[in-house]
């Protein structure tokens, strides 16, 4: 990536992103094409305010996938409280979902880091760092 695309703080220059999933409690088949359409309204709206981007999002009837681009000042179970707390209450309330009782969403969530480097290439690049650099060869011998 190149450097505009950093997020720059007053101590810090990041760039993270997370996947999330998320999935109604018990599974259960509620959220309809307008509902996942009104969730990305949503969560966009909801990273205005909180400075982080939602590059993607999509789902079925009983779950949702969410591409999300952060700053380094929230944990990822914070970011997920704020997203699942502000939909939930927003849907209920709009479309009079109620899966169980007070929630929409079950309270567990699947996340994984994801961008830049393959791991294998960041431990070969934290290796080499305390080497020499090679000496180039000369031609003809030596």
């Amino acid at each position: 990536m190149n450097q505009k695309s950093y997020r720059r703080g007053r101590n810090s220059v990041t760039l993270l992103h997370v996947y999330l999933v998320f999935v109604v409690k018990y599974r259960r088949k509620v959220l309809s094409t307008q509902i996942r359409l009104r969730i990305t309204e949503i969560l966009k709206e909801l990273g205005k305010k909180m400075d982080f981007a939602v590059l993607e999002i999509d789902g079925e009837e009983d779950h949702i996938h969410l591409l999300i681009e952060y700053v380094g000042g929230y944990s990822i179970s914070k970011l997920v409280n704020h997203l699942k707390g502000v939909s939930s209450r927003l849907l209920r309330k709009e479309f009079n979902l109620v899966p169980h009782s007070a929630h929409l969403w079950s309270p567990s969530y699947f996340a994984i880091s994801c961008g830049g480097a393959p791991i294998e290439k960041i431990k070969q690049y934290i290796q080499q760092q305390g080497e020499k650099p090679p000496t180039a060869k000369l031609k003809g011998g030596a």
